[in-house]
């Protein structure tokens, strides 16, 4: 990376920063990432499948959602790869991707949600 000059020197160094800073496009992935689980839905579906691996059908009705929709929710959250599917006859069957990513991220929102939620009602996660 080229040295950069600062416009401003507030008697830090910040060559170290610089040396050790990923590339935009990896950035630009973690942010995809957290672009899919920006929708409260998909937030809700990717910690369910992150406990089970459950059909459409049966996802609907636990997320109070038409088949389309919810289809919709689970393209976005495989093609973000933090989910992925199995065909067993006519079903379709999905799960948490098991990756890194998806396991941080599944730890990151019941540590949030535990966080946000009125003590004493964390143990319902």
């Amino acid at each position: 990376m080229e040295k950069k000059i600062l416009p401003h020197d507030h008697g830090q160094s910040f060559e170290h920063c610089f040396d050790h800073m990923p590339q935009t496009e990896e950035f630009a992935a973690v942010s995809e990432i957290f672009r899919q689980l920006g929708d409260r839905n998909r937030t809700r579906l990717f910690w369910i499948l992150c406990h089970c691996e459950e059909c459409v059908s049966n996802l609907s009705v636990m997320m109070d959602m038409s088949s389309p929709a919810l289809s919709h929710h689970l393209k976005l959250l495989k093609s973000a790869g933090l989910i992925v599917s199995r065909r067993d006859g006519k079903e379709v069957y999905y799960k948490s991707s098991g990756t890194r990513e998806a396991e941080l991220l599944h730890h990151m929102i019941e540590d949030l949600v535990r966080i946000s939620c009125p003590s004493g009602s964390s143990e319902a996660i």
